[in-house]
């Protein structure tokens, strides 16, 4: 028996039990791994409100799901056709599976053996359950979308998300400048420990001013924005004559009109953005695999782990991760014996 997060109805995290169950021995092509650390954020709002996204479509999981894409974990077991070598090895699974059926939460998890990825010894169980999202966010953005080169002005917004946090490790690796931006003026100490060369508030307004003044006239070549609506105009008047800027999320919930006389006079790029751009090719995805790998490894980058939770209080886990007030990541520790 282990214990397991399941959601049993939608609505909220407060539909989430933890259940003692049997965790099946593994299938041909799959195997069981004891969880360590497991990450939550506020992206699965929409799954615990009823949406997954499969295919090319959104559809209603069905009651009662397993939950969790990110964790680090030890392979326990293997089923027919994946090596026995697997076993004892910690890992951190490659987030391309269904959660509903593979869902990681829990103190026992399946997963396929084809997404099994032997994460870098340098990193702690918490911050291997927490780096495969926000870099193949990040990196997808900076690398095969906007090319971020030596010498780049990259404004990355909420720059103190996972992915802002990663988006800022990535620019620096390619030797770029980068500008982080914060809502708030209180967090502009925040933004520049976390590694911005310069950091701004959006509270402050006059946001192209501001641009302006801290490029020398030239703005921004890439921008990099998950907040979306009203504030378009300002980031396509920040924009440097060529530039893109790079749409990956709508927190802001308003409608976002296109800035036409921006695009037209600078020749701006507006482009969107989903993981499935890297994991739609299997050629892409092993580039981005190895990149993201090799910096681990060596220390370039590091993710942070800003908040631990017992699993017994996963409920509160979530809660505190959709608020979206922690400059890190949020990780639920599955495992009593092990130091996150």
């Amino acid at each position: 028996m282990a214990k397991i997060v399941r959601l049993h109805a939608f609505g909220g995290p407060e539909h989430l039990r933890i259940e003692d169950l049997d965790v099946d021995a593994p299938g041909a092509g799959e195997v069981r791994i004891r969880v360590l650390a497991a990450r939550v954020t506020r992206d699965h709002a929409r799954y615990l409100n009823g949406s997954v996204f499969k295919g090319h479509g959104f559809e209603q999981p069905s009651l009662p799901a397993r939950i969790g894409y990110e964790a680090a974990g030890i392979v326990e077991a293997v089923g027919d056709g994946i090596e026995s070598s697997w076993i004892g090895k910690r890992v951190s699974p490659f987030p391309n599976f269904d959660q509903e059926t593979y869902g990681l939460l829990g103190e026992q998890a399946i997963v396929p053996g084809s997404v099994l990825i032997e994460y870098p010894s340098i990193l702690t169980p918490g911050q291997a359950a927490s780096f495969w999202v926000p870099y193949l966010t990040a990196y997808g953005l900076l690398v095969p979308i906007a090319h971020v080169r030596k010498d780049d002005i990259v404004v990355v917004l909420a720059a103190n998300s996972a992915v802002g946090q990663a988006a800022m490790q990535i620019a620096h690796d390619a030797g770029a400048f980068v500008i982080g931006t914060t809502r708030h003026r209180a967090k502009i100490r925040e933004i520049l420990s976390l590694g911005a060369d310069h950091a701004i508030s959006l509270e402050d307004g006059d946001y192209p001013g501001q641009i302006e003044q801290l490029t020398g006239g030239k703005g921004a070549r890439i921008t990099l924005d998950p907040i979306g609506g009203s504030l378009i105009d300002d980031l396509a008047a920040g924009a440097a004559p060529g530039g893109i800027i790079v749409e990956y999320g709508v927190m802001s919930g308003e409608p976002a009109p296109l800035p036409i006389a921006h695009l037209i006079g600078k020749g701006l790029t507006i482009r969107g953005f989903t993981m499935n751009d890297i994991l739609s090719s299997s050629e892409a995805t092993v580039t981005a695999k190895q990149y993201i790998l090799d910096r681990l490894a060596d220390g370039q980058f590091s993710p942070r782990v800003t908040k631990v939770f017992p699993l017994e209080a996963v409920v509160d886990a979530f809660r505190s991760a959709m608020a979206g007030d922690t400059p890190g990541a949020t990780v639920v520790s599955c495992s009593q014996d092990v130091e996150i």
